[in-house]
């Protein structure tokens, strides 16, 4: 179940923003976080751009499984799996090429551990 956002449009995100789409919490598995719009700006590049993200834990799991899903429309339906992260001590990732509008993270499986944070930047 998403923890969608109930502001129309959902809050966007900017090159150089920062958004936690978990922010200290302990999600359940099959938890997705809110979504956030990443919107078309001047030059933007035609093979898409690079979003950096990062999983943080204030106790870490002993097992976990944290996806960031992009999407073109804004339903549950649409979003898929660009890049995961396995690390139970945490882990900055990059992904290029991106083409979506809309980012999330959605944690897949988790075994212990609390206080789980992705940051999300644009």
């Amino acid at each position: 179940m998403p923890n969608y956002n109930a502001q129309v449009p959902p809050y966007s995100i900017f090159p150089g923003d920062v958004a936690l789409a978990f922010n200290n919490e302990s999600p359940a598995a099959g938890q997705a976080s809110q979504q956030f719009a990443l919107p078309s700006y001047a030059g933007f590049p035609e093979n898409g751009r690079t979003l950096r993200w990062q999983t943080i834990y204030g106790t870490p799991p002993t097992a976990v499984n944290v996806a960031l899903q992009t999407a073109m429309v804004d339903a549950d339906a649409q979003y898929t799996t660009i890049d995961s992260s396995t690390a139970t001590g945490g882990e900055a990732r990059t992904v290029t090429g991106v083409r979506a509008n809309f980012v999330r993270a959605k944690l897949t499986s988790i075994t212990g551990g609390a206080g789980a944070i992705v940051q999300v930047l644009g």
